[in-house]
């Protein structure tokens, strides 16, 4: 509920890239997530994805496996959906796609970002010899880790080079566009213990909140600078007393023609 037109577009283009992705009806705002494993496992579907928008302008995203877990929570920033990007990037309907993850995601990894790889691998790859789905794979999905530690989410076509221009595809984007922030995983699904927390994470309330703070606190220097000018201009415009001093050396001398100065 409350979702806005960039967050019903990033919804509908998830559908469209996914042959496999079943969409399912609002989730009303009294019920819980408790009741998403349900409606998964009557649908026939092992991965669920939620969108939660709160207060018409933060959306979290939800990856959860059903009915067991685990599952993600995600703070999606950035959000670009496609009929904002004029790309020139295409792929046909309903494809399979590669699903690209960067050398942060290797063996190397931490806990979180391999836990992280393996729901949205879950999600993005196509089975294969999926009923909807066709024996083709143009496109490719890329999740990088950025410096500020969140998921870049990319979706490319994988066009044929030109003549002489080498042997790999080309990657053209296609759009959407998100950034994706961890911050939490649970143990089961869409709910449960509490696996993993980023700690480094802000909530936007917060943000918010320090933004209207200091933007009171120059409201209120500008106010008090306006009274002070005020003030000042008033005082000058006041009558100066009198200068008992000011004609002492005041001289009067005698032009000719019997004038006094």
């Amino acid at each position: 509920r409350a979702a806005g037109p960039r967050h019903v577009g990033l919804l509908e283009a998830l559908v469209r890239m996914l042959p496999h992705a079943r969409k399912d009806c609002k989730l009303e705002g009294k019920e819980k997530l408790g009741a998403i494993p349900e409606i998964v496992e009557l649908a026939g579907g092992n991965v669920a994805l939620f969108l939660e928008v709160r207060k018409h302008v933060d959306l979290y995203l939800w990856v959860g496996l059903v009915p067991e877990g685990p599952s993600i929570k995600f703070h999606v920033t950035a959000l670009r959906p496609l009929d904002e990007l004029s790309l020139t990037g295409n792929c046909l309907c309903g494809s399979r796609g590669v699903v690209s993850f960067g050398a942060e995601f290797g063996e190397g990894a931490p806990a979180h970002l391999r836990a992280a790889r393996e729901l949205l691998t879950r999600v993005f790859a196509v089975p294969e010899g999926h009923p909807k789905s066709k024996p083709f794979v143009d496109h490719c999905h890329s999740f990088n880790l950025d410096a500020a530690g969140r998921i870049q989410y990319r979706h490319y076509q994988l066009a044929p080079p030109e003549a002489g221009a080498g042997q790999g595809p080309v990657l053209v984007e296609i759009g959407p566009r998100c950034a994706l922030t961890i911050i939490r995983i649970f143990g089961g699904a869409f709910g449960g213990p509490t696996l993993y927390s980023n700690e480094a994470f802000v909530h936007p309330n917060a943000v918010r909140a320090d933004l209207r703070q200091r933007t009171g606190d120059r409201y209120a220097r500008k106010t008090g600078a306006r009274a002070q000018r005020k003030a000042h201009l008033a005082g000058a415009r006041r009558a100066m007393p009198r200068d008992e001093l000011k004609d002492v050396f005041r001289e009067e001398f005698v032009v000719p023609g019997g004038e006094e100065a």
